[in-house]
């Protein structure tokens, strides 16, 4: 592979810097919680169903908790403590708690220890369940070839889930590895999961445990029937991002869009709310052996792909460091970027491969997410046709690992199955006849790939180095990431924070965390 020259004593200090980062926003995680987070302990302990409104009863649960000033003390001591005075099961408790009005006076009554013993059968399972989960999807997947690298990755969006699956076995059958059921719009803005299977969505459809399932099923039988394994994701962010990584965990997914700032810059949700859960979900997206994929294409889309190439690099040295935090292995994290420099700017493709070398490079065993242009998309089909082209030539030249495949309808519709099936055979025709062509290619000394990418290097080091010294909470305030700016209080979601008690129960963490 054609490689640049690197500064490895700048790629250490950045990964020192991004440490310090990370380790700043982590003292907060560690003393605080979310209703989030709460209610997927909830649902890890069995909690199922909704009112006939579609409450969740994990959120009518955590609700009754919360208005009762009681969030930090952790639902699990509660549900412990039902068990403990003799309830049948943490769903019977739940039930109880939410709607039969029982007391939530934390005086007086079983200790914390005594609710975690009360509890330790239901820990055990809800553990079990995820690497239950984990080692079934591995052994399904051991029966087909692995694939060629790049992963050919697509999406699906027609709103109903039915539909969706359909779309999906096509998929499979045109060529792609992965393919991911993107989200209804806006869906990250909810406070709740839908429950059951769902027709109806606008932009895309609704992530749901039983939509997971679904898909799932049909990835399953598709991949029997070409005898090539279909890899499932879906988008775990907002305001119920680590409920999405439970529910992912469970039904054997095996990669999902989670981000520690995506939601915060793009959504404009609560950033203490969102470090805490994406610690969360990061946790059991660990355990569960899953691939994350994140966000910072979504930079170059609200700011210039050239001036602020380096803010990716700068924001996947924090994800990176977030995400060992976590307990996530390097081969866990599917850093992103973007091919999404102007088209019509002279040697753009340069600076492109520039960018994409690096990054593959600095991060040489994380399966590295490379997402296609759109910002300069139009309705000239034809026109975007090439655009994609050139990125799938860039990604089989400094051997991405994923790719999502551009359409050339990207700007006039959401892409149709033909749409699909252009895109694959495009990707097929240049990554079969590209194959080596990074592996015969020297860049030329002091030329403008090598100089780029130092230049990005550099910049990026310069701005992990100021994030440092201001906080990332600060940071973020001025702009820092994407050309957004967020308040450290303000945003979607910061009343569900909550700092924790003195005597916090949480079982379910403390496994995922083996004794962190």
């Amino acid at each position: 592979m054609a490689k640049v020259p690197l500064d490895h004593a700048t790629v250490d200090a950045c990964r020192a810097a991004a440490a310090a980062i990370a380790d700043d926003v982590q003292r907060f995680i560690d003393r605080h919680t979310t209703v989030g987070l709460e209610r997927t302990v909830a649902r890890a302990y069995g909690v199922t169903g909704a009112d006939p409104e579609g409450t969740p009863l994990a959120n009518a649960l955590v609700d009754r908790i919360h208005k009762a000033g009681h969030t930090g003390r952790g639902v699990a001591y509660f549900l412990g403590r039902a068990l403990y005075e003799g309830a049948s099961s943490a769903q019977e408790a739940a039930e109880q708690i939410a709607y039969g009005g029982a007391s939530l006076d934390v005086e007086g009554g079983p200790t914390t220890n005594e609710c975690r013993g009360a509890l330790e059968l239901e820990t055990q399972k809800a553990i079990a369940r995820i690497d239950e989960a984990r080692h079934a999807r591995e052994r399904f997947k051991s029966r087909f070839p692995e694939a060629e690298l790049p992963l050919k990755y697509v999406i699906v969006a027609t709103g109903n889930i039915y539909d969706d699956a359909v779309q999906a076995k096509a998929a499979r059958f045109a060529g792609a590895d992965i393919v991911a059921v993107i989200r209804a719009t806006a869906q990250s803005l909810l406070d709740y999961v839908p429950e059951g299977p769902t027709t109806e969505g606008y932009g895309g459809t609704y992530a749901t445990q039983e939509n997971f399932r679904i898909i799932r099923k049909a990835a399953d039988e598709a991949s029997e029937e070409t005898g090539k394994y279909l890899a499932q994701t879906n988008y775990s962010s907002g305001l119920c991002m680590s409920e999405i990584a439970w529910m992912a965990a469970v039904e054997r997914l095996d990669m999902l869009l989670n981000d520690a700032m995506y939601g915060i810059l793009f959504r404009d949700i609560n950033m203490e709310r969102t470090f805490v859960d994406q610690y969360f979900s990061r946790r059991i997206v660990a355990r569960s052996g899953i691939v994350i994929n994140t966000g910072e294409d979504n930079y170059l889309t609200t700011a210039d792909a050239v001036e602020k190439a380096h803010t990716v690099l700068a924001s996947q040295f924090i994800n990176e460091a977030f995400a060992r935090r976590a307990g996530l292995s390097d081969e866990q994290m599917g850093l992103g970027h973007a091919f999404e420099i102007d088209p019509w700017l002279e040697d753009s493709f340069l600076f492109e491969v520039a960018q994409a070398q690096l990054i593959r490079q600095i991060f040489d065993k994380h399966p590295i997410k490379w997402m296609p242009p759109t910002k300069f998309k139009t309705g000239d089909v034809f026109h975007s046709h090439v655009h994609d082209a050139m990125f799938n030539l860039a990604g089989i030249m400094t051997h991405q690992s994923i790719e999502l495949l551009g359409m050339f309808s990207e700007a006039i519709h959401t892409p149709l199955l033909m749409d699909r099936f252009l895109a694959l055979k495009s990707a097929k025709y240049v990554f079969g006849t590209a194959r080596h062509l990074g592996d015969e290619i020297q860049w030329k000394p002091g030329g403008i790939v090598e100089r780029r990418a130092k230049e990005v290097l550099h910049l990026a080091h310069e701005l992990l180095v100021q994030v440092k010294g201001d906080g990332i909470w600060d940071a973020i305030g001025r702009g820092a990431f994407g050309d957004v700016k967020r308040k450290r209080t303000g945003g979607k979601g910061h009343a569900g924070v909550a700092a924790r008690d003195p005597e916090y129960l949480n079982p379910i963490l403390d496994e995922l965390e083996g004794g962190r």
